[in-house]
Order: structure tokens, then C-alpha cells, then sequence
């Protein structure tokens, strides 16, 4: 038998326990086959409204077989890091396909859209630097900031008045070599869009190097473009953020912006440098759905429509939505008990639409958070609505 520590025990133990008292203990389902709009849990079908895959295209049936015909031709890994001979000419052609969907000069791919964070923050701020970082930040974002070992100023969420105070007061006490403002281009919790043109436009009046995650931007807003290209600032932002795995399907990350920036991260990132290049399966799906969505906005376009037809419905049943500007759309419960509850019940009816708590949120905003995508038929969002208005009016969240 394995004697763990003694300490280890009790304090693993000990903390568990009071995760589940406090209702902040989450179960980890396992879905049987694909992530689709229908899922199948524990043998049960349910409507599926906490994925990611906001455009279908994790179950694309084009994006299987051009995965399928890489691992024929390539293998199924890359065999190497980048800077060895894990590069190959299928990485070269999906960074050229990334810089042309967003608009920069060159893009480096990573591993996942968290690594991401943790390799292009660290490679350019250091000690004598300082992060301007708005409070609703994604915990990559934070992590990254942390790694950079960086100042972190941390603004008031998407208050721009705040924001030029303390880049102001950064700038002005001459403690920094760079200034970098980061913020999320679409922030997951709630929905709603980074201000950008006040961002950059600050950014330019102190001098600030300018960063945004879009991994909930790339694919959903700016036609598909991203936030960044909602805006028409895809000239004015320094780092592009994205990942690779919600409305693109797949699974990795990446950087864009001009060349001297993604030639200074291929040789100073470290999870680019360190770990394994992405599967030749994956690079090939991952560049098919990036030419997909830049030829037509036929998925994105039905993404929005389900977005606001469920937004609409949950809005008149009496939820409080919060103030979401995309098809992300909480369910704002508060109580961490509850929103458990409320999430166990939805399920156990046939909603899968997971619970949200602290850490992820704020203590005291447990919420349901509702991903419909362009997969979702109306008929599956009307089920949804009936379900949510029974579960909500038996537990007293709605009248």
C-alpha cells in the first residue's frame, strides 16, 4: 500500500472537504463520443450548452478527413520541438494562414492558448517592467504576468478612466523600461467586448505596448475576424492572442503581430522552445477551418442567431443575463449552492449547462454560463427554454 505524507493527507483532505461544504467543489463529467450539440453523459443524451466549440467545427466532417490524410502522410506527432526538427511544412503554412486571418506580418503557433500566455508575456516584460492588467483578466493572462516577474497594476474592469490613471502614474514615476496593457478582446465570464479603440488610444498616450487575448474573439467576433478586427486595430495592436481549440475546434494557440515580435518569441519563448510541436493531424485540421471561416461567414452568422434567440428567450423568462455582447450568456444565480443545484437539476432534466464558481468567478456570482453555437438547432434551443423555466421557477430563481 502507498503511505502518502502525513501532512499531505490532511491538508488535501481537509481543503476537499470544505470545497464541497462550501458548494466551490466541481465533478468532472465524462462525455461518451462527441462534443456536439447533443452530448451523451453517463448513457443520458442532453442539449449541450457549455462547450466552446462555437462553430461546429470540432465534429467537421471536412476537418476529419483532412486530419486523417496528414496522419497518412506525417504521422501522428511531430516528433521534435520547433527549433530542432519538430517544424514541419504544415506549421509553416498554418502561421502564414493565421497572419493572414488576422492581419499581421506573421504569427507563431503554440500549444495551447494558455501556453501562449505563459510564453509571450515572459518574453518581453521582465522585473524593471510593469503589467497594466484588467481585473477580469483570464488566469493565463495572470499566470503569465506572474512568470514575467513583472509590477501587476490591475485596473477596474474595462474602466477606462482607471486605466489612464495608473498608466499615467506607471509612466510618470519613471520606475518602468516597458509598460504593457493587457487585456481579454471577449471576457468569458460575462460576455462582454474589451473597449479597444479607448485602450489603444491610451496605449499611444503613454507609450504603452498594447496585448489582447481573443480566444473567445477569434472566430466569433469581427465576422470571424476577432475583436481586434471588429475594431479595424489590427495595425495598432502589438500582440494578437488566440487559441485554436473553441470556435476553431482543434486545439492549440497562437501569437500574431509584426515579424521582429514572432522572430524575438521563436527564440525566447520558452514552451515554444521546450515542448513538442503540435500533431501534424491537428495543424492540418486547424489551417482547413482557419481557410473556412475567412471564405464565408455562414457558420458565424448562425452562431449569432442561436446567440440571441437563446439570449432573448432566457432574458423573458426572467434571468438575469448580466450584460453580455456576444453569444456567451450567463445565467447569473449569485449563491454557490444554489447555482450547484441549479446546474444538477438542469442536467438531471437534459440541459447540460455546467455551474461557474469561485475562483473562476467572484464569490457571490456562481452562475450558469450558456455556449449555443452554430450546431444548435431551434428546436434544441426551445427545449432548452422549457427546461430552464421549470428548473428555475422550482428552485425559485425566476417567478
Amino acid at each position: 500500500m502507498i503511505q502518502l505524507s502525513k501532512v499531505l493527507n490532511a491538508f488535501v483532505d481537509e481543503n476537499l472537504q470544505q470545497l464541497r461544504t462550501q458548494g466551490l467543489y466541481n465533478e468532472i463529467d465524462s462525455v461518451e463520443g462527441p462534443n456536439g450539440p447533443i452530448i451523451t453523459i453517463r448513457g443520458q443524451q442532453l442539449i449541450n450548452l457549455s462547450s466552446n466549440n462555437y462553430l461546429g467545427l470540432a465534429t467537421n466532417d471536412t476537418l476529419k478527413e483532412v486530419a486523417k490524410k496528414a496522419i497518412d502522410k506525417y504521422g501522428v506527432g511531430a516528433g521534435a520541438v520547433r527549433t530542432i526538427n519538430g517544424t514541419l511544412d504544415l506549421h509553416v503554412k498554418l502561421e502564414e494562414k493565421l497572419a493572414e486571418f488576422k492581419g499581421t506580418k506573421a504569427a507563431i503557433s503554440y500549444q495551447s492558448g494558455f501556453n501562449c500566455n505563459m510564453a509571450a508575456i515572459s518574453a518581453v516584460m521582465d522585473k524593471n517592467d510593469a503589467i497594466l492588467s484588467d481585473q477580469l483578466n483570464h488566469a493565463s493572462i495572470i499566470d503569465g504576468c506572474r512568470l514575467s516577474k513583472a509590477k501587476i497594476i490591475a485596473y477596474n474592469h474595462s474602466d477606462m478612466n482607471d486605466l489612464r490613471e495608473k498608466a499615467k502614474a506607471a509612466k510618470e514615476s519613471g520606475l518602468y523600461n516597458k509598460i504593457m496593457v493587457i487585456t481579454d478582446g471577449v471576457f468569458s465570464m460575462d460576455g462582454d467586448i474589451a473597449k479597444l479603440p479607448e485602450i489603444v488610444e491610451i496605449a499611444k498616450e503613454f507609450d504603452l505596448i498594447t496585448y489582447v487575448d481573443d480566444a473567445h474573439g477569434s472566430g466569433v467576433t469581427g465576422k470571424g475576424k476577432g475583436t481586434v478586427k471588429h475594431f479595424g486595430l489590427q495595425n495598432e495592436i502589438d500582440f494578437q492572442i488566440g487559441t485554436l481549440s473553441k470556435a476553431i475546434g482543434v486545439v492549440g494557440g497562437y501569437v500574431a503581430g509584426k515579424q521582429n515580435v514572432i522572430d524575438w518569441l521563436k527564440v525566447r519563448s520558452r514552451p515554444f522552445l521546450f515542448s513538442t510541436a503540435l500533431p501534424p493531424a491537428d495543424v492540418a485540421a486547424i489551417t482547413e477551418a482557419v481557410q473556412m471561416i475567412m471564405d464565408s461567414t455562414e457558420l458565424h452568422d448562425r452562431l449569432w442567431e442561436n446567440g440571441d434567440y437563446l439570449k432573448a428567450g432566457l432574458q423573458k423568462l426572467g434571468f438575469n443575463i448580466g450584460h453580455s455582447e456576444t453569444p456567451i450568456t450567463p445565467c447569473i444565480i449569485g449563491d454557490e449552492t444554489l447555482t450547484q443545484q441549479f446546474s444538477k437539476r438542469l442536467i438531471e432534466e437534459g440541459v447540460y449547462a455546467k455551474s461557474i464558481v469561485f475562483p473562476t468567478v467572484p464569490k457571490g456570482t456562481g452562475r450558469v454560463r450558456n455556449m449555443p453555437t452554430a450546431a444548435h438547432t431551434k428546436e434544441m434551443l426551445d427545449d432548452a427554454l422549457a427546461i430552464y423555466e421549470k428548473v428555475g421557477k422550482e428552485l425559485d430563481i425566476i417567478k
